[in-house]
């Protein structure tokens, strides 16, 4: 058990180290876009820049959650501040339809209005851009969980989508300096925030889905009635919630109906053990309950 906590606290450490490079790359090019897209007129940098904006606040409001994060429980928050991450990765998926949103709307105006574009200098700032980008998702995906911990990776998909915008700006400045078709700025504007809204899409609901205490994906609840069920004095299970505190940290609690002779600590240590095996669970809460015991029902 020490041995994976101490585990989860180092990819925490690796996951803010990853956070703050990528933070600090992110902020550079932000700023080398905005004023570069001022200066060659394009809105595939400008947007570009805007989205970087939401993402280096994304970044620092996802560093500043694994610090809230690592608060020691309390009174008053018994579970601690956990969550604080899947709230940082909710708000950045509105944060990236919001920004998705900008663009198409800018978008629209230039296909109204189609504007003078300087191409080859727009390309040459999208391509210091994209290679900024990759460095940001390389820190990321290097010392950080981003594949696990959605608050982190909330944060990669922020960068990847810089990444996709970097690689629309490149694009279109190519086209327009060799075929000087301005249309393909907010063409490509728009292709890249569709695929920010297929991205954040994902991001909400799966921390939505944690927010409402949802069964883990990885967890199915009658997979863990049948495991139990085969303790040698077991007859049955109910009022059973698995749910997800943070990333990487589940929960399980459940009642556990036994034999009247039935050896209550031997069931209990063995359905402890049960669980955390099966499912990785170190979290659990197990009561052992034997026939004449009554309570009030449960709502849930």
């Amino acid at each position: 058990m020490a041995h994976e906590h101490n585990h989860f606290e180092s990819a925490r450490a690796g996951n803010r180290k990853g956070l703050f490079l990528a933070l600090a790359i992110t902020t550079g090019i932000m700023l080398l876009e905005f004023f570069g897209g001022l200066f060659t007129n394009s809105l595939a940098l400008i947007s570009d820049s805007g989205h970087m904006l939401s993402d280096a606040s994304s970044l620092l409001l996802s560093l500043v959650a694994i610090g809230f994060a690592g608060k020691a429980a309390s009174a008053n928050k018994t579970y601690g501040y956990y969550r604080f991450e899947i709230l940082a990765a909710f708000f950045n998926g509105i944060t990236l339809f919001v920004m998705a949103g900008f663009i198409i709307y800018e978008a629209f105006e230039r296909f109204v209005e189609p504007e003078e574009i300087r191409g080859g200098w727009m390309l040459v700032i999208a391509v210091i851009g994209l290679l900024a980008n990759v460095l940001s998702a390389l820190a990321l995906h290097k010392s950080g969980d981003v594949h696990g911990n959605l608050n982190m990776k909330s944060a990669y998909v922020h960068v990847i989508g810089d990444a996709l915008g970097s690689v629309g700006a490149i694009t279109g400045g190519l086209l327009i300096l060799f075929f000087e078709w301005t249309i393909a700025d907010p063409i490509v504007s728009v292709l890249v925030a569709l695929l920010i809204l297929k991205s954040a899409w994902g991001i909400l609901q799966n921390s939505i889905h944690i927010l409402m205490e949802g069964t883990p994906a990885t967890i199915h609840p009658e997979e863990a009635k049948a495991l139990l069920k085969k303790i040698d004095g077991v007859l049955d299970i109910h009022d059973l919630h698995i749910w997800t505190i943070t990333s990487g940290f589940d929960s399980f609690s459940c009642h556990l109906d036994v034999e009247a002779g039935a050896d209550e600590q031997r069931v209990l240590q063995e359905a402890i053990g049960l669980i955390h095996d099966h499912f990785k669970i170190e979290h659990t809460t197990i009561q052992i309950e034997k026939v004449g015991l009554a309570h009030h029902h449960l709502k849930v």
